[in-house]
């Protein structure tokens, strides 16, 4: 067996998302052969990709297939998380993907699943920031259980800079945790968007594979402010599947595809899809309706991402500062888990087949 031996049998295996093989994608890397043992790095788009194990299983059978059951083949991983990121980089220069979660309508989950987006992509590997851009309906505070704490200072190249908070993981910024919570922010529209541009330019985030940003409902001078300030890689949309909130829904992903903005749908993800009462654990009620948003998905032919159950140790969780994804109930914790990735995987697609992400020229 030689290197280029290896290399052609690797060249037999896709990735799974991208759709072409290793050895294109120059994913494959410092081969070592040791008469029967054979062992290779495979860099990934991304440390928490959830298909690792099944690259490994066709390394492993498209080399035995060459060279017999009884060679040893050592698989190992690594990650370089995907970017396509051309805009200059003047901000947030090493956060590699910037991801918006919004809704149309407020009430259907959105900074629960931003929260929990966020902790998943953590546990997976990567480094993960979570940006509260709601100014007027701040939660990550209550979410993670921080209220009443406060960011410090610190110089950086010269500059202040607020150091975000950290929990579970991740990196953490609202506007919550600038101002006491029982003070109503009564701002007009241009210091709101002055706030968002603030957590962009002084707050330090460093290096970061997902900068989630929990937007506020609705489509407005929040949404136009972001898109101009920074690169964003997508936007994911939460809905549930009620009458209202799809056709709310709809406005979200029709403002994204304005011709003017032209920020991609990283896809749709239906919350309180079914109610599940703890005593009743198999059962499933559809209060809210029934598949409302995987049909919505179809209907634009975007991504679906998955469907979240409406349970109660989900509200416990977030009220409690315990995310779902960092509490003990597994089964809401695997449809996050399958949410997050859903979406890990439609970001490398993203990153790998569309047009470079760049700052957004709105004129209106």
């Amino acid at each position: 067996m030689t290197q280029s031996d290896i290399l052609r049998a690797l060249g037999r295996v896709q990735e799974p998302d991208l759709g072409k093989d290793l050895v294109t994608l120059n994913m494959v890397r410092d081969i070592d052969i040791q008469g029967k043992n054979v062992s290779f790095t495979i860099v990934l788009t991304t440390p928490a990709c959830p298909l690792k194990e099944l690259m490994r299983r066709e390394c492993e059978a498209a080399i035995r297939q060459d060279f017999g059951d009884d060679i040893l083949v050592s698989v190992k991983f690594t990650a370089n998380t995907s970017t396509n990121r051309q805009d200059g980089q003047a901000l947030l220069p090493n956060v590699k993907n910037i991801i918006a979660v919004v809704s149309g309508k407020g009430g259907v989950g959105k900074s629960t699943v931003a929260a929990n987006l966020a902790l998943a992509l953590s546990q997976g590997g990567a480094k993960v920031g979570l940006m509260d851009a709601d100014i007027y309906g701040p939660s990550v505070p209550i979410m993670f259980g921080v209220r009443g704490e406060r960011p410090l200072m610190m110089e950086v190249e010269g500059k202040d800079k607020i150091v975000p908070l950290e929990k579970y993981g991740i990196k953490l910024i609202s506007m919550g945790l600038l101002v006491d919570e029982k003070s109503a922010v009564v701002w007009r529209g241009p210091m709101v968007s002055s706030a968002i541009r603030q957590f962009v330019s002084d707050v330090y985030w460093g290096e970061l594979d997902y900068l989630v940003i929990d937007m506020p409902p609705g489509t407005g001078d929040i949404h136009l402010t972001l898109v101009q300030t920074v690169p964003v890689t997508g936007a994911v949309v939460v809905t549930t599947p009620q009458d209202v909130a799809l056709a709310d829904a709809r406005k979200a992903i029709a403002m994204f595809g304005q011709a003017q903005i032209k920020v991609p749908i990283i896809g749709l993800v239906e919350n309180m899809a079914w109610f599940t009462p703890a005593e009743l654990p198999n059962n499933r009620y559809y209060i809210f309706g029934k598949e409302g948003g995987m049909k919505l998905a179809d209907q634009f032919d975007i991504p679906f991402l998955g469907q979240i159950p409406l349970v109660q140790s989900i509200r416990e969780g977030g009220d409690a500062g315990v995310p779902i994804m960092v509490g003990d109930d597994a089964i809401t914790r695997e449809a996050f888990e399958q949410f997050a990735s859903n979406t890990i995987r439609s970001i490398a697609m993203r990153n790998a087949n569309m047009e470079a992400t760049r700052v957004v020229e709105v004129v209106v």
